[in-house]
């Protein structure tokens, strides 16, 4: 393994060893605090632009599982790894699972992506508490494969609209599991493949559309706006279809997860802002606001919701019992919710997958 370092903005440097592709690489440092899911996580498109932090130490011991599917990843969440690099403190060369296909390594350097171990993974997040996520660069210090003016570059995360990267580029149409109830549009911001499979698996035929697309044209029964990275301020196309969507005589029901509730609260006519250092684990506690019910959530942002300014007729639905953060809204009257978390939860805990049920009831 070759020498590498991670430098962030601060100056701060961490040493170690590259064991993914050998390529400097620049982006948003950010941690997770999950025990398990790296490759949940790798291809979880709301990671696009980020270098991963994994804090829990040791990572690759149970190798990587089958990487393609048919219409859908059959154990990922999308079809590639999204995040810039990965960052771990002890990465196990071997590996033992009984679903395991390859290496992490191997598949790091096959979609060429870098990744050092040998990082004071406590350390390095412990900077990122207290100054907020901040740009970092990976440099190789023996030289990579190829050239390092990538990690020289300005690089600012919140000016780059991420979800128009990620997003599918057509709409994409997914037959339900059994007999058909509903037909949904889903919004592509950077979904997870497992929204799709809670909901074809529940009777409703998925159709998938890009992040800009104007919905409103389509015939559908309901509305689904899905998880993506970055800014919300960036999506004003996808927040002024929901607005012509929520203005519509005809009132149809609506879920939004993750970026989604931010930009169902932006349609409303809320604010977001972002978060020091964001949210991402498998045991970030919300409550569901008005009773005494606490659930463990799956989390990946690193913006949210202003409650303070959701209009008259919106309200919280969940909030963060650690800092207080929104965690979800909906409308007073009308059959419109959202969560910030993620109650698909892959990976992490299904204690939240109920709320797939409460959107098909919402359907009829």
């Amino acid at each position: 393994m070759r020498e590498a370092k991670l430098i962030l903005d601060d100056g701060s440097q961490f040493e170690g060893r590259s064991f993914g592709y050998e390529t400097d690489a620049v982006g948003e440092v950010v941690f997770n605090t999950a025990m398990t899911g790296y490759p949940e996580s790798l291809t979880d498109p709301s990671y696009a632009g980020q270098m991963l932090v994994m804090t829990y130490p040791l990572v690759g011991n149970y190798g990587v599982p089958e990487t393609g599917g048919d219409t859908l990843p059959k154990f990922m969440e999308s079809e590639r790894i999204h995040v810039k690099a990965l960052i771990v403190a002890d990465y196990s060369e071997q590996y033992s699972h009984w679903n395991a296909k390859e290496s992490l390594a191997s598949w790091l350097k096959r979609e060429k992506i870098p990744a050092i171990t040998g990082i004071d993974t406590r350390r390095l997040t412990q900077v990122l508490r207290e100054s907020g996520v901040m740009k970092g660069r990976i440099e190789i210090v023996d030289g990579s494969q190829e050239s390092a003016a990538g990690s020289k570059e300005s690089f600012d995360y919140a000016s780059v609209n991420w979800v128009e990267k990620v997003s599918c580029k057509e709409v994409i149409t997914y037959q339900p599991i059994g007999e058909k109830h509903h037909r949904v549009v889903l919004v592509d911001c950077g979904v997870k493949a497992n929204i799709i499979r809670c909901l074809i698996k529940r009777g409703i035929e998925v159709v998938r559309v890009p992040w800009d697309y104007n919905f409103n044209e389509l015939e559908f029964d309901g509305l689904f706006l899905a998880n993506g990275p970055g800014d919300p301020e960036q999506c004003s196309k996808t927040v002024e279809h929901i607005r012509t969507f929520l203005n519509n005589e005809h009132v149809r029901p609506c879920m939004g997860i993750c970026l989604g509730n931010q930009l169902l609260a932006r349609a409303a006519g809320a604010k977001t802002y972002k978060l020091k250092y964001g949210h991402r684990s498998h045991n970030q506690p919300v409550q569901r606001v008005g009773t005494t019910q606490c659930f463990i959530t799956s989390q990946n942002h690193g913006y949210a919701v202003d409650s303070a300014t959701l209009p008259s007729d919106w309200e919280p639905l969940f909030v963060n019992m650690n800092d207080g953060s929104n965690e979800g809204i909906r409308h007073k009257s009308k059959p419109w919710m959202s969560a910030q978390f993620h109650p698909e939860a892959c990976s992490g805990p299904v204690d939240t997958e109920f709320l797939f049920d409460e959107f098909v009831k919402m359907l009829g």
